[in-house]
């Protein structure tokens, strides 16, 4: 039941010249089904479609007609909710435990729903009161009006390709924007049911969403490049996120980006470690692909042996291997370029003089396919050095000590990123008062968990520009007007 066709002008085609790609298992490493592997002139296409959908419908101020078609394709999805988990489990490598929540169930909830449900309420226009700008006798009503920004290119990441594309496309067309997409080349197929499901279960108006898969990195160029492109939102890695922002520069483009992360755990010294430090093994939950994980665990220089102990125990109940085993939380790597990535960064910690508590041997012995990783401790790390600094982006968890809570905060604040975290603490107020100072977009406090439609969600430094969900995440794929007229 997977899709190849890319979804262009509101009609389902083929990439020029019929041209595809392999779309791979990462569990198995076998070929699930071709791809329509689309060109620049199909990118092209598929732009100037989304432009002539904004200039010339009324997409862009029919509040109702939004509101009905985003709800038609929340419709549409439910409907094949199943194919879309095995799906997902099958070209992304996730395990299908997460399919249950962040993957899939949990976004497939309100993603859609709550943009939906807030074009009705959204402050559209507010009123400044009327004034004498200039002091000539003349008062003039002032309005401020919020107005779609117009075409939006829309970049998407392999780790989580239902969860951003559903919390991307439902503020950007409730806000009355049209948009291209381009799924990951990694995991094509979800985006491809989503342009089917567009296409033939929903009244949304041709050319007003465009999805276009490609192997070919210049293809993405084109929405970077394009004067037709109003607005780009990408979110991936953050080098990919200053190439994608220098190329906007020439025509000016507003950027939403959601980038890397390197967040931390920060578990204080009267903190319960026993209730606390197990739960760190979660970095493994779907190989440590996820931006936003904490993968730096720091604890009291006083507690590091009782830690230890607890991470022995934690990480040895780790379930990791087939993806569609409802035991395991960790799967393989998405492709096998990340595999040797992460091999690498466990290397480099070695060199680097960190101890391995636990793992470290890279490729599992017993997984013989697939692009499988060892979950992986290190201990006595460097808060300076590369494994305590870059984003790895697999199961691997570095462990860092720290002296007090001042010690702590400067830590957890020594990095380029700023995306999310987490702060455990015997007084939740001491534990709010310690997030408080760390530079980080969100940050969870004794357990307490901030994701949500509604919330605000983005970093700090280099871990992006923006927010993505919430009033911000809608506001942000707006133009402000300024209006006056006499009084």
């Amino acid at each position: 039941m997977f899709e190849q066709r890319l979804l262009i002008d509101g009609k389902l085609v083929d990439a020029e010249g019929g041209k595809t790609f392999d779309n791979i298992n990462p569990a198995t490493e076998e070929v699930l089904g071709p791809v329509a592997d689309g060109s620049g002139a199909d990118m092209q296409r598929a732009v100037s479609a989304a432009r002539t959908a904004f200039d010339t419908t009324d997409w862009s101020t029919n509040h109702a007609a939004r509101k009905a078609g985003i709800l038609q394709l929340q419709e549409a999805i439910e409907s094949e909710v199943e194919e879309l988990r095995a799906e997902l489990v099958s070209e992304v490598g996730c395990p299908v435990l997460t399919t249950y929540g962040p993957q899939l169930d949990v976004p497939l909830k309100e993603a859609l729903r709550w943009p939906a449900e807030m074009i009705d309420s959204f402050e559209w226009s507010r009123s400044l009161g009327s004034k004498d700008a200039f002091g000539m006798g003349v008062e003039s009503e002032r309005q401020v009006w919020k107005e779609p920004i117009g075409v939006v290119g829309v970049i998407v990441p392999w780790n989580f390709p239902i969860e951003i594309t559903l919390n991307k496309l439902g503020p950007i067309l409730a806000m009355g924007n049209t948009c291209v997409l381009k799924p990951a080349p990694d995991t094509p197929w979800s985006a491809l049911r989503l342009g089917r499901l567009i296409a033939e279960h929903t009244d949304i108006p041709p050319g007003v969403v465009n999805i276009v898969t490609s192997r070919d990195h210049l293809v993405g160029e084109v929405i970077t490049t394009s004067p037709d492109v109003d607005m780009v939102a990408f979110t991936g890695s953050t080098a990919t996120g200053k190439r994608i922002m220098q190329a906007c520069a020439e025509t000016l483009k507003p950027t939403f980006l959601e980038l890397g992360g390197k967040s931390v755990n920060l578990v204080l010294e009267d903190a319960d470690l026993a209730a606390t430090v197990p739960f760190a093994s979660m970095v493994c939950m779907h190989g440590g692909q996820g931006c936003a994980m904490p993968t730096r665990l720091m604890v009291p220089n006083s507690k590091m042996a009782e830690t230890e102990e607890l991470l022995k125990e934690a990480f040895a109940n780790v379930g990791y291997g087939d993806p569609t085993d409802p035991s395991n939380i960790q799967g393989p790597q998405v492709s096998k370029k990340q595999q040797e990535r992460v091999i690498g960064y466990i290397e480099k910690g070695k060199q680097e003089g960190a101890r391995v508590l636990l793992g470290g041997g890279g490729v599992p012995k017993h997984l013989e396919k697939g692009f499988y990783v060892e979950p992986t401790v290190f201990v006595d790390v460097d808060p300076d050095s590369t494994i305590a600094q870059e984003e790895i982006f697999g199961p691997v968890l570095v462990v860092i000590g720290f002296d007090d809570d001042d010690d702590a905060v400067r830590i957890a604040n020594n990095s380029i990123y700023g995306l999310s975290g987490v702060v455990t603490s015997g007084d939740l107020e001491r534990g709010k008062s310690v997030a408080r100072r760390i530079r980080t977009g969100t940050i969870g406090v004794n357990g307490g968990l901030w994701y949500g439609a509604d919330a605000p969600f983005g970093g700090y430094k280099q871990s992006g520009i923006g927010r993505q969900c919430g009033i911000e995440g809608l506001e942000i794929f707006t133009e402000t007007k300024t209006v006056a007229w006499p009084a």
